[in-house]
């Protein structure tokens, strides 16, 4: 059986023309990797936001006095170091203080980024819709970054709830939630959510066909 997919831009298609978290989760849940997804509280800016790519990792810590030199630590390079298809993955520091913001989202468009998931706030939500670019966060907060909070390194493994996030691992969000799947788990946890997500098609068409839902549970085994 050839590949279902043989680059990240086929898999990304996929995911986004066929699958959605909660598909995604119940396979993870069968894997026995039950603790995938991030804190209920990260929401899409906008509803119909659906975001899937790497995860481009990004340690966050608090400060309490300015660096005039460097008012954002490593922010600016870690923005600039994003590749096509990744997703700024921020975690840690305080939620007193925005992680993101419009022109962030500028720069994130023009590397070629897929979306930004922030374990904090947003700012400058009018111009972050205006761009349609895909941000989940726990909300829209105003209140500066730069003397409350710094980024201390990128590229390294974080922790969102109870997610530990490593660099490259899979990132998927949509208006229930988001996800990670870890990249050793990716060809097995996609493919099975894939044949999950079309038996699920065939399903509904039965369910509203009038089969009951005690029939279909043992026809496909798959609520």
């Amino acid at each position: 059986m050839p590949p279902l997919w043989t680059s990240d831009e086929e898999l990304f298609t996929m995911v986004r023309r066929e699958l959605y978290t909660a598909v995604i989760g119940d396979i993870m849940d069968k894997c026995k990797l039950r603790h995938q997804f991030f804190p209920p509280e990260i929401r899409p800016v906008a509803p119909e936001m659906f975001v899937v790519g790497r995860a481009m990792t990004v340690l966050v810590a608090d400060v309490f006095e300015e660096d005039p030199k460097q008012p954002f630590g490593l922010m600016l390079d870690a923005l600039d170091n994003m590749k096509p298809g990744e997703v700024y993955v921020a975690a840690g520091g305080r939620r007193n203080y925005a992680l993101w913001g419009e022109l962030m989202s500028v720069r994130a468009c023009q590397c070629g980024a897929r979306g930004a998931v922030l374990d904090g706030h947003h700012r400058d939500t009018k111009g972050i819709l205006a761009l349609g670019f895909p941000t989940f966060s726990r909300g829209g907060y105003a209140q500066d970054q730069a003397p409350r909070g710094k980024v201390v390194d990128f590229r390294v493994a974080v922790e969102i709830g109870c997610v530990r996030v490593a660099p490259g691992d899979f990132i998927i969000g949509d208006i229930d939630g988001v996800l990670a799947v870890p990249k050793e788990w990716e060809k097995e946890i996609f493919t099975m959510a894939l044949d999950k997500a079309r038996k699920e098609k065939v399903l509904r068409r039965d369910l509203e066909a009038g089969l009951t839902a005690a029939e279909a549970f043992k026809k496909y085994e798959i609520f």
